[in-house]
């Protein structure tokens, strides 16, 4: 259960906010949580609402302005530039909307590159299989379709064996059919690993595949709800 396990993700009134000119953007506002080992955390909230502003500080892109962030018992808010590398290098996995593939090398060495400066990788050429993508290594990304371009993305990301993967609007880009692929292999990846994957979209029923659903509204956390029995992405319809 979860109450018997020990947060591996905390907020403690997390602020994060922007100076432009005179003008003061609270980008997050005073934000509480704790997420746990296993969990598919599923963000939802409009556009400027505060959704990426949260998984580029629990990733360690970027540092809380007041505020508490802990992974396990180590706190971001106030580490250290090596220190927040260190800790994206070894514990978070990155999936975006628009792939971020390096253009001159093939979807393998796209992959290799990750698992390069992970500590304990996993096999490369096993990760593409396992996204469908053995047939495809030698390609290189402008030879690729947009969701096979996301599935090296994603086989990137977790090829690192991240504690966390973090998935910003991971199918904002792509059809219906290779969404629900893409959902298919983050579900797996969080159910055979035991891993944590935090998604953020704007897509509602997305939020039914999630253990739970944290809804952001102007940099507030509004509420949490939980699913008892989250679907499988095949189910999903929009």
């Amino acid at each position: 259960m979860l109450n018997e396990q020990s947060p591996l993700i905390t907020a403690k009134a997390l602020c994060k906010y922007y100076q432009m000119g005179d003008i003061t953007v609270k980008a997050l506002q005073n934000v509480d949580f704790s997420i746990y080992s296993g969990e598919l955390i599923v963000i939802l909230g409009p556009s400027g609402s505060g959704k990426s502003t949260l998984l580029n500080l629990v990733g360690g892109m970027d540092q809380a302005t007041r505020g508490e962030l802990y992974y396990k018992n180590t706190p971001l808010h106030n580490a250290s530039p090596k220190q927040l590398t260190f800790f994206r290098r070894n514990n978070v996995g990155f999936v975006f909307q628009f792939y971020n593939l390096i253009p001159n090398l093939t979807a393998y060495e796209n992959v290799c590159l990750s698992a390069e400066i992970a500590q304990n990788p996993l096999s490369p050429g096993e990760m593409l299989e396992k996204v469908g993508l053995a047939e495809r290594t030698s390609h290189f990304p402008a030879q690729l379709s947009g969701g096979e371009q996301q599935r090296v993305a994603l086989a990137r990301a977790i090829v690192k064996n991240p504690e966390i993967l973090l998935c910003d609007e991971p199918t904002g880009a792509l059809d219906y059919q290779t969404s629900i692929q893409v959902l298919q292999l983050l579900k797996h990846f969080c159910e055979e690993y035991h891993k944590t994957v935090i998604l953020i979209t704007h897509n509602t029923p997305i939020a039914q595949i999630a253990n739970r659903i944290f809804y952001i509204k102007d940099g507030q956390l509004s509420r949490i709800t939980a699913n008892e029995q989250p679907i499988a992405p095949e189910k999903v319809t929009w």
